[in-house]
């Protein structure tokens, strides 16, 4: 269909017979087409099932697809549904809310990944929303409320034992956030000249441990992606930015400042 990988759990994939394999359909790169794109659900999942992968429960193939020219395989199979997609044994899912339920209740593991918290759930809700409004509002209001949740979000971390939102093990919660932590970071800087405060020491230290796990990295699309995803529905929405972004080298923004204490404790 496109270009794709495969995440085995294993190292030669000799035990990837025995488990089944789970195909994610992905955006592509507005970029180059090929590679990951800068959609938020699309990584969401790619990470849930990534560590599934990594726990052996599954094999896990990821497929890019270039939306602007989807090959015919996919407009035969998907008619111009836009990823993510998730297929199981010939079955497709279609739709944000059913891929995350299926995930639940049907990929071996899943269930343990979805826990429930409503603390966590709350604290991370609607944080997306108001980045948007970063972008699409001129004005010291917007930038005040997204400071205040990320603040929030800074707190609720310093009363929790371990690396992630619920312990030190990872959630899906941990799968929603870091995603869209990295879009504020990248494009928030870019566009608005956000920065994420490095006072808030403990989003930093959360953000340096997912820094180094493969569930993140591997799936993290490249800071041209993410920049190219925004001015596109700027774009689209009359709004403002010129700066237009090539094809080149990719990079990967995933240092922490030398001032954010992550050592704290």
């Amino acid at each position: 269909m496109s270009d794709s990988e495969n995440h085995d759990g294993s190292l030669d994939g000799s035990e990837s017979q025995d488990i089944p394999e789970i195909e994610l359909i992905i955006r592509a790169s507005t970029i180059d087409g090929r590679s990951k794109g800068a959609c938020l659900f699309c990584q969401e999942y790619f990470m849930d099932l990534y560590l599934l992968a990594e726990l052996k429960t599954i094999s896990l193939k990821v497929t890019t697809v270039d939306m602007l020219k989807p090959p015919p395989d996919f407009r035969s199979n998907f008619d111009s549904t836009p990823p993510p997609i998730l297929v199981d044994n010939g079955q497709s899912i279609l739709e944000n809310d059913k891929i995350e339920r299926y995930i639940m209740k049907n990929v071996p593991g899943g269930y343990n990944l979805f826990i429930q918290d409503k603390e966590t759930a709350t604290v991370i809700e609607n944080l997306y929303s108001k980045f948007k409004l970063v972008l699409t509002r001129e004005g010291e209001a917007t930038k005040r409320a997204l400071l205040n949740q990320l603040s929030n979000i800074n707190s609720h971390l310093g009363t929790r034992q371990g690396r992630f939102l619920t312990g030190d093990t990872m959630c899906c919660f941990d799968c929603e956030l870091m995603p869209r932590l990295q879009h504020i970071r990248v494009a928030g800087k870019y566009f608005s000249d956000f920065d994420l405060p490095e006072e808030l020491t403990n989003l930093w230290r959360y953000m340096y441990h997912m820094y180094q796990l493969d569930a993140f990295t591997q799936s993290c699309p490249a800071d041209q992606d993410i920049i190219n995803h925004y001015k596109l529905q700027l774009q689209r929405s009359a709004n403002r930015s010129k700066k237009h972004e090539e094809l080149e080298t990719p990079t990967y923004t995933t240092s922490i400042p030398s001032n954010a204490d992550i050592n704290g404790h």
